[in-house]
């Protein structure tokens, strides 16, 4: 059993489905389907029971599995760890980022780290923030940018703040009337959408008048472009010169309300110079935003 075979392994474990699995190893599948029944003859058990639906893992196929992705973490962090050896900035550095930072802010940043440390690869995974939480739990990657508030005991770091808005084509001059206007809802992760309906309920005795789900923000933030509604957005996917009347959200106490971005890590992952120089560049970029501002 070598990398290879872990790697594989793992796959089919998270996949639960064989052809998903090769699809994403870019194998065939024969090719998989005959590999896993060699590693089921060299350890003389059945790892995985096929159905209609997928493949189940026996006890001794979760076993492996674990075993697995012990491996391929092991093997990860040595060659990590190696690569630090020598005081030249580089290896590998994996993020994972909320999917609304990584297209409207992310790229920016890439583009000006990779210039200053060109010997530094770096692996990007994006999702919901609730699933970059899993990733770091599991240590999929180094650290994470998350948006709102998520348990994490290890190293946090405020890294953004920006106001919530309320973003229409055509100015409202009484949010009294807000319940009655057409409202262009789109798919957000649980934290805004509660900070959002929080407010909601806190300044309404109504509910919204919600006449379109949509499951991207940019596609909402269209709707609002055509005047077909308006919209509550973080001000992160808003330019400066879009031709859109904007309303900052404010609590009863005429406190803004904001939309956090955090940046989370454990502290030993500073030890690999790549981590370090990521983190040590976030930090000083946003102290250089601020002065600008």
């Amino acid at each position: 059993m070598n990398e290879k075979d872990w790697v594989i392994l793992q796959t089919i474990f998270e996949e639960r489905n064989i052809s998903k699995a090769a699809e994403k190893l870019y194998i065939s599948q024969p090719a998989l389907t005959y590999r896993l029944q060699q590693l089921e003859r060299e350890f003389d058990t059945m790892i995985v029971a096929r159905g209609k639906r997928g493949v189940e893992f026996t006890p001794q196929g979760e076993y492996l599995a674990q075993y697995a992705r012990n491996m391929i973490l092991q093997y990860r962090n040595t060659k990590e760890y190696l690569q630090n050896l020598d005081k030249e900035i580089r290896g590998s550095l994996r993020i994972g980022v909320s999917g609304i930072f990584a297209r409207y802010e992310l790229p920016a940043i890439l583009k000006e780290f990779i210039e200053q440390y060109p010997n530094v690869e770096v692996i990007v995974k994006t999702g919901w923030s609730v699933e970059i939480s899993h990733m770091l739990h599991k240590e999929e990657v180094h650290l994470g940018i998350v948006r709102g508030n998520y348990f994490w005991q290890e190293e946090k770091y405020l890294f953004h703040e920006e106001p919530m808005i309320i973003v229409s084509k055509k100015p409202i001059t009484d949010l009294k009337e807000l319940p009655k206007i057409p409202r262009v809802n789109y798919e957000t992760d649980q934290t805004q959408k509660t900070l959002i309906d929080n407010w909601w309920e806190e300044t309404f005795d109504q509910p919204p008048t919600i006449t379109m789900e949509v499951d991207r923000i940019d596609t909402c933030k269209e709707m609002v472009l055509m005047g077909l509604g308006y919209a509550i957005l973080p001000s992160i996917c808003l330019k400066e010169d879009e031709d859109v009347h904007k309303i900052k959200l404010t609590n009863k106490n005429n406190k803004l309300l904001t939309r956090n971005t955090w940046l989370l890590y454990r502290e030993r992952s500073l030890s690999l110079s790549a981590v370090n120089a990521f983190v040590d560049f976030l930090k000083t970029s946003q102290k250089e935003r601020k002065s600008r501002i």
